[in-house]
């Protein structure tokens, strides 16, 4: 089959969750069919999206001068668009000339369906063409910026995040309208977009995870007392998860258990994150080339999420490598977890701190809910077996477009 997969924000390194969903899907797709991928995205050193030529049968790439995060460049082009009824998030990347480009690179060829992955992307991507096309969610981006607005204190992130809310609401039920096929990746973003589009128009794609990888220490090396959450920080839920974490659970916490440290590792920290951070004597690694050793060298894991869609790969990761962890119900979100049974979970700071102490002072019930997540993981979630969702649907697609028939999956 050949499939036209276009991509906003690059594929690698896969090292954020958009990214490395992505990655991990088409290493296994590209197994089995013909893969064109043109992704576009912010220009940056030591760029390795050539390295993907031995993958794709072909791959386009359009590096952009975007400006950076938090940058006077960046708040000046903000303010350009104000205007636009287009959600700043696409203006940034989504420029006339990808769409140029994009069209220049298929011109004269034939897919058997298209996939536009993520929201992002809708809004150059070629929607006329005759195969199916698909877009492919990650999350609902209007309801992490509703969340956003729900938690936001300072007045003004507060007045921008309610724009890009109700400007990316529109642009989302624009372009889910105009796909013949949407998927989701959790039944709850499903539940969510089903208020868009017709339910049966949306199939669920699971999160998965690299089992071999993401494995448990061959010996023992925990830390104790030692808490780690791990991610990109310069992912707004994220940096916000742990401003909340540092300033209501920790202090409580290190009540009960003093002494107890905090490592806050991924890329791209603020100044305003590392500030808090000293203030609250936690480490902040920055970017590493290898999330493992910090992940198993930890107690417990935390995600102390507050804003957020789709799913946290983070999760699977650390439930891959046999790590016990307490989350919040929305940092869990839309993953097969059951509080107690393979993870704890908690949305009030004392009931979140409480657990936490708790599972610090009971190593057996850390191995026990280390135990129970690996298990989950690695009987139903490799890529590999992921990846056969999206055969099924390619198949069904296909074929009942030739007939003329809706599409039914099972999930």
């Amino acid at each position: 089959m050949r499939i036209l997969w276009v991509k906003g924000g690059g594929l690698v390194p896969p090292d954020v969750g958009l990214r490395i969903r992505s990655y991990y899907l088409l290493r296994e797709l590209a197994k089995r069919h013909q893969i064109t991928l043109f992704t576009f995205y912010a220009a940056h050193p030591d760029d390795e999206h050539e390295t993907l030529k031995s993958i794709f049968e072909r791959v386009v790439c359009l590096p952009l001068d975007v400006p950076a995060r938090r940058s006077r460049q960046e708040y000046l082009s903000f303010f350009r668009h104000l205007l636009s009824a287009t959600p700043y998030s696409i203006n940034k990347y989504c420029r006339p000339e990808v769409g140029r480009v994009l069209r220049q690179s298929i011109r004269g060829q034939q897919y058997d369906a298209a996939i536009c992955d993520f929201i992002l992307a809708a809004a150059v991507f070629p929607w006329t063409m005759p195969c199916p096309k698909i877009i492919f969610t990650h999350n609902v981006e209007a309801l992490i910026w509703r969340r956003h607005v729900e938690v936001a204190e300072n007045p003004l992130w507060k007045w921008v995040a309610r724009r890009e809310y109700h400007t990316m609401a529109r642009f989302e039920r624009r372009y889910l309208a105009q796909a013949d096929h949407v998927l989701a990746v959790s039944k709850k973003d499903r539940e969510f977009l089903s208020t868009w589009v017709e339910p049966g128009k949306i199939t669920v794609i699971p999160t998965g995870v690299d089992t071999d990888f993401f494995s448990p220490a061959l010996v023992a090396d925990e830390h104790p007392d030692s808490l780690v959450f791990s991610g990109a920080m310069d992912w707004i839920p994220n940096e916000e998860g742990m401003m909340f974490f540092m300033e209501q659970i920790l202090p409580l916490i290190r009540r009960e258990i003093p002494g107890t440290t905090l490592k806050i590792v991924g890329r791209n920290p603020s100044e305003k994150l590392r500030l808090a951070a000293r203030q609250h004597a936690v480490e902040v690694t920055g970017r590493v080339d290898d999330v493992r050793p910090h992940v198993r060298g930890c107690g417990v894991y935390v995600v102390p999420l507050r804003v957020g869609s789709g799913t946290r790969l983070k999760i699977f990761e650390a439930m891959a490598m046999g790590k016990a962890m307490v989350s919040t119900s929305l940092g869990a979100e839309g993953l097969p977890v059951a509080d107690g049974e393979n993870i704890l979970l908690a949305d009030e700071p004392q009931e979140f701190a409480h657990k936490t102490a708790w599972l610090l002072r009971n190593p057996a019930e850390r191995a026990r809910l280390g135990a129970a997540g690996r298990k989950l993981v690695a009987q139903y979630y490799s890529w590999a077996t992921v990846s056969l969702y999206f055969d099924e649907m390619f198949s069904q697609l296909i074929g009942n477009r030739r007939a003329q028939q809706p599409l039914q999956l099972a999930r």
